[in-house]
């Protein structure tokens, strides 16, 4: 990847990143409430919801940087000759490149995550002092609880949303004969990760009951299938599928403007 690509990428992501974490931070407030274990209203309700933005705002810059830097490295390095060059071959290239992507991003992602998770369903907290009680309680390993169940759970997002973006992309290109616009890819974005969001959501559900749990419970050790089992025998198919209507709504709307976003600066600063 050329150092001018490289920036771009960068910028790009960065960029993306703020502009979706910032402008939809409500409706992710009102997701992890819905998928908390005390209940939407013991965790507040509609009250408090920019609870957490401090967090978000420190890690969605390099958080989506990380990502399509990577992402797009990897493209660039499958693409370069062999059998992952083939046309045909492309979407197995892009679900290796977001995956991977997801692996470094959540490095970053994970520790923000917690902290801002954990502000939403504690009114009573601020971003700094749950930080502070994180670390003291249960050291940096503590703000890297639910890293597994998180990269369990962006992986398959990933492979349905990417392949799926770059589909739709190549299909409309070809019938309109010529490159998307930025908001046509915004569009596709949007589909794509609607699509996902609904199909991952009960994977998302086991991130944010791991990340909330009681340090030392059952919860708390991050077994996926045990805390989605006692998740579906306490409230059935709804709770494994709960916020999944503002997980759609947050994601479709982030895929609008992260990737429409993300196409426009990128193309600007190539």
């Amino acid at each position: 990847m050329e150092r001018r690509e490289f920036m771009a990428s960068l910028v790009a992501g960065g960029c993306a990143g703020m502009c979706v974490d910032l402008t939809l931070f409500p409706l992710d407030t009102i997701k992890t409430r819905l998928q908390s274990q005390q209940g939407f209203y013991k965790a507040g309700g509609f009250r408090g919801i920019y609870a957490g933005v401090p967090s978000a705002a420190v890690g969605s810059f390099p958080n989506a940087a990380a990502f399509f830097v990577t992402y797009e490295y990897t493209k660039a390095l499958l693409g370069t000759g062999g059998v992952f060059a083939l046309p045909h071959v492309a979407p197995v290239t892009h679900m290796l490149a977001a995956s991977l992507g997801e692996v470094v991003a959540c490095l970053i992602r994970v520790p923000t995550e917690v902290v801002k998770q954990r502000a939403q369903a504690s009114l009573s907290s601020s971003t700094y002092s749950i930080l502070l009680a994180t670390l003291r309680e249960e050291g940096v390993r503590g703000l890297y609880r639910g890293y597994g169940s998180t990269v369990l759970r962006e992986i398959p997002f990933s492979l349905v949303q990417f392949p799926l973006w770059e589909y739709l992309k190549t299909l409309w290109s070809s019938r309109q004969g010529h490159t998307l616009y930025s908001w046509q890819s915004a569009v596709c974005g949007a589909v794509a990760g609607a699509v996902a969001a609904f199909v991952t959501t009960p994977l998302d559900v086991a991130k944010t009951r791991i990340m909330l749990a009681k340090a030392g419970s059952t919860t708390a050790s991050g077994n996926i299938p045990l805390v989605l089992y006692d998740v579906w025998r306490s409230r059935g198919i709804a709770g494994l599928f709960a916020g999944s209507i503002p997980r759609m709504t947050f994601i479709s709307a982030g895929g609008f403007i992260f990737l429409g976003a993300y196409e426009k600066v990128r193309s600007t600063l190539r």
